[in-house]
């Protein structure tokens, strides 16, 4: 039986300042975003040499979204800004299988109370 390893590294809540939105004082002020991003791929070999060249580097991870968020060109939607990031992880992480981020919006302009607004985009190797 041939077994196929797979695992993943996660960072959870990067929190950046960006000038993103739909509304003109949106990208004029700025505001925070957070960023979650999993990225899948075999350990099989990381796992047997414990070495980090055979892995994600998550540092490596981070300063792509840093990015994404904060050098690139500003997005009206966080869809774009999940989907920018997940395509550059997935492009410039070689050993990734599968990646999904997700980019939260805590001030949400909609006239009443909500924790926040996310948008989620996959991509997967086939």
């Amino acid at each position: 039986m041939k077994l196929h390893h797979r695992s993943c590294v996660r960072l959870v809540n990067a929190v950046f300042y960006a000038r993103h939105g739909v509304h003109e004082e949106e990208r004029c002020l700025g505001g925070r975003y957070e960023v979650d991003a999993e990225v899948v791929f075999d350990t099989t070999e990381a796992a047997a040499t414990d070495d980090i060249t055979k892995t994600v580097d998550y540092s490596k991870a981070y300063a792509i979204i840093s990015e994404v968020m904060t050098s690139g060109e500003p997005a009206a939607l966080i869809e774009t800004l999940a989907a920018r990031a997940a395509a550059r992880l997935i492009e410039e992480l070689v050993i990734a299988e599968k990646v999904t981020v997700r980019v939260r919006k805590r001030v949400v302009p909609l006239g009443g109370l909500c924790d926040y607004a996310e948008a989620e985009h996959t991509i997967e190797k086939r």
